[in-house]
């Protein structure tokens, strides 16, 4: 019974909001207390999501603050360098554009943090989807997707589940699944250029002259960006774009003509009106900047991250020591640190928001034991005869299960029965750990992975839209992952 209403209560959610009926945090709220009731546990609610909220508070509180540090990063300046070369091999080619948004994102996911790939992704790609016309979702989900892969990295998280699951050692897990995760990675960048080509003939190809280094063709205007918060003053140097080649509707190159309000939220937004007709772009004089202090901020940056890699503190206190830190150097008088945080403070909310609705999700499922009843389930129905074959069984079963439970739940409650399944029929359990790195393409767009809210909030999309396009194409990426991975004899 828990298993049918387990599978029951996280279709119902998906429905939901692909079908736009309800928002992601209520659906998040309202269907899983529906459901707790429905199972006869309405009274263990209210344990159910402390006990969540106290697991996931944590992340929230990552999330918290690295949307502030980073925003903050973004706002002196210290990504604009890297956001030049990108534009400048993109120019606005959709091929390059969101082949640019997959290799963006696979660099930055270096780090090992889904959050922090999202917000340096879209706030260097956000301007030109928005100003070409291109779609928002396909760049969601290539960053989404390409992270997915790069995720798999052992300080990422699921690789160093797998090997303390099984008591393995990470680095024999990960280092020869890397030929398979490459291919993957590969096929990203195929699946880039396809859908950047789908786009270009749907709005035609254009180029864009260099807005810092203007050449014959380009136009210049001034530009008058606005005060405030959001969107701060001083005057940009902005580019025309003009159409070269002709197809799809127009519409983008129609209206390219307009001025290059600042970039300097890096939270993905502007200050309200005008949103549809700015170019969200790059202002190398946005108020905002501090290039006295870059060094400084690309040091402080690097530091944080190899505090994260090493572990010398729980990567909330890091990243809460960073932002104070960041806050106090390059805007050192009180009101500039305010309107600093308020820039920033709708992504804050909303991310925040989302994650301890997702708190509610995971504390029911957890709680009355759908997770546990639909994970037996699942290794029950496994045929006797495919027990030699438990690497691939585990492969195929991480593309689902990873994206309907935490990584937590699958790491360390369902690969070690498959594990032990598999030590039944001669399966290494090495092979069983690999395998189920597979589906973490997939997983980065799950509705309890909290990254995705800052990836969808920050690219003003709709997660059912995002949902109802990603998950075709990352699910492609894992099985492309597992059959490399058996092509290759990992598997």
């Amino acid at each position: 019974m828990l298993t049918v209403l387990g599978f029951a209560m996280i279709a119902t959610f998906l429905v939901l909001i692909m079908m736009k009926k309800m928002s992601p945090i209520a659906a998040l709220v309202l269907i899983p207390a529906l459901f707790c009731v429905a199972v006869g546990q309405g009274a263990q609610l209210g344990d159910y999501v402390i006990e969540g909220v106290g697991k996931l508070a944590p992340t929230a509180a990552m999330l918290m603050f690295a949307i502030v540090y980073f925003g903050v990063m973004i706002d002196v300046g210290l990504f604009d360098p890297i956001v030049r070369g990108i534009l400048r091999f993109c120019k606005a080619d959709p091929v390059r554009i969101v082949v640019g948004t997959a290799v963006l994102a696979a660099i930055v996911s270096l780090d090992g943090d889904g959050s922090t790939t999202f917000m340096i992704t879209v706030s260097a790609m956000y301007p030109l989807y928005k100003r070409l016309g291109m779609s928002l979702v396909v760049m969601t989900g290539v960053a989404a997707t390409a992270n997915g892969v790069m995720n798999t990295l052992p300080w990422g998280g699921p690789t160093a589940r797998a090997a303390t699951a099984l008591k393995l050692d990470a680095g024999d897990v990960f280092v020869p699944m890397i030929p398979a995760l490459g291919t993957g990675l590969l096929f990203v960048f195929v699946l880039a250029y396809v859908l950047g080509r789908r786009e270009r003939k749907r709005i035609g190809y254009l180029t864009l002259d260099e807005a810092l280094v203007p050449e014959n063709d380009t136009v210049l205007v001034a530009a008058g960006a606005g005060g405030g918060q959001g969107n701060h003053g001083g005057a940009g140097g902005v580019v025309d774009l003009t159409k070269k080649s002709g197809g799809g509707s127009g519409d983008a190159a129609g209206a390219v003509s307009g001025s290059v309000p600042s970039f300097g939220s890096g939270s993905g937004s502007s200050s309200g009106e005008g949103e549809d007709e700015g170019f969200q772009g790059l202002d190398p004089n946005r108020a905002t900047l501090r290039p006295r202090l870059y060094w400084f901020n690309a040091g402080l940056t690097v530091a944080l991250l190899a505090a994260m890699i090493l572990e010398l503190m729980p990567i909330p206190v890091l990243f809460l020591l960073g932002a104070a830190l960041a806050l106090t150097v390059n805007y050192p008088k009180m009101a500039e640190q305010k309107a600093r945080i308020a820039a920033h403070a709708d992504n804050v909310l909303n991310v925040s928001g989302m994650v301890f609705a997702a708190a509610v999700f995971t504390g029911v499922l957890t709680g009355t034991g759908m997770v546990k009843h639909m994970a037996d389930w699942l290794v029950g129905a496994i045929p006797e005869g495919m027990g030699p074959h438990m690497g691939l069984v585990t492969g195929v079963l991480s593309i689902p299960l990873t994206y309907f439970m935490s990584n937590d739940g699958f790491y360390f409650g369902v690969v070690p029965v498959l594990a032990e399944a598999g030590a039944a029929h001669g399966v290494s359990p090495l092979e069983i750990a690999r395998a189920s790195l597979v589906g973490q393409a997939l997983h980065m767009s799950s509705p309890l992975v909290p990254a995705v809210y800052v990836l969808v909030g920050m690219a003003k999309v709709e997660f059912g839209d995002h949902t109802r396009f990603t998950v075709k194409w990352a699910a492609l990426t894992s099985l492309v992952v597992l059959a490399a991975g058996i092509l290759f004899g990992i598997i």
